[in-house]
């Protein structure tokens, strides 16, 4: 016996009554085992999708560079939207009558063998200075000739 008059396993709490000392040595191990590969992988998701978001901004911004430079009528818009666009990314310009349309697609990898890869795209529309000039010109002839 204790000098206290305690039993041993058994602690005297303040008001005098004995209890069975509880002994939680190895919960906190085994829930940081179970808790930790989740964070990790939390973590994993969060920094990829970070990287699928950048992704998307650069797709969007190498759409809307080549359909300005093709509305303007520069050489080769494709190639300024490939100088933008993430890398392995496919360009399509489609020129009509009076807009341009581009379409910007890029792949963005997984993370391993965990998740699928994903194709990130963007498409910008502009109206073509070009067309718009001529339709101008001709607005401005018909008038001249109407005086």
């Amino acid at each position: 016996m204790r000098s206290d008059g305690a039993r041993p396993g058994l602690l005297r709490r303040r008001d005098g009554v004995a209890g069975r000392v509880r002994r939680d040595g190895g919960y906190v191990t085994a829930e940081t085992a179970v808790l930790l590969p989740a964070l990790i992988a939390l973590m994993l998701l969060l920094v990829w999708g970070v990287l699928v978001a950048a992704a998307q901004l650069r797709c969007i911004d190498a759409a809307r560079v080549a359909a300005r430079a093709a509305a303007r009528g520069d050489a080769d818009p494709a190639d300024q939207a490939r100088k933008v666009a993430p890398p392995g990314a496919a360009v399509e310009v489609v020129e009509s009558s009076d807009t341009v349309r581009v379409l910007v697609e890029a792949p963005c990898p997984g993370i391993g063998r965990l998740a699928a890869p994903l194709k990130v795209s963007a498409v910008a529309v502009a109206a073509s200075e070009t067309a718009n000039e001529a339709n101008s010109t001709g607005r401005e002839r018909l008038r001249d000739d109407r005086v």
